[in-house]
């Protein structure tokens, strides 16, 4: 079994499984969309992740109908939202660990709405 990042997918295997052209592959390549490795040979190899990757686009614009510059921004605009969202568990964890150590003169306090907040408050 492959790794979920391991390229091993060759351009007419993705086309065919995916039921696109290879130019369409191709092209969304050119538009930076996708980043497929490639061999000493330059052939393109794909991963499981590449092609997740794809068929969010092919979602996008074959079901959503946004063009291909919109799926530039949403991809870039999710991949932040991802990095934001590590920084935030990560931090939390960070919280999560000061708090069972007890910090002496402040208290954490989470709140949860549609976004959660964290508030130090000062102990008494």
């Amino acid at each position: 079994m492959h790794s979920y990042d391991e390229p091993v997918y060759l351009i007419s295997v993705v086309a065919k499984v995916l039921n696109i052209h290879p130019q369409t592959l191709r092209q969304y390549e050119r538009e930076g969309l996708i980043e497929p490795s490639r061999t000493q040979g330059r052939m393109r190899l794909y991963s499981q992740r590449d092609i997740d990757r794809i068929k969010t686009i092919l979602r996008l614009t074959r079901e959503l109908g946004v063009n291909l510059a919109g799926v530039d921004i949403i991809m870039q605009l999710k991949e932040k939202i991802d990095a934001m969202q590590q920084e935030i568990d990560s931090l939390r964890e960070a919280l999560e660990e000061a708090h069972s150590s007890t910090i002496p003169s402040h208290r954490a306090m989470v709140s949860k709405n549609n976004y959660e907040i964290i508030i130090f408050e000062e102990k008494e």
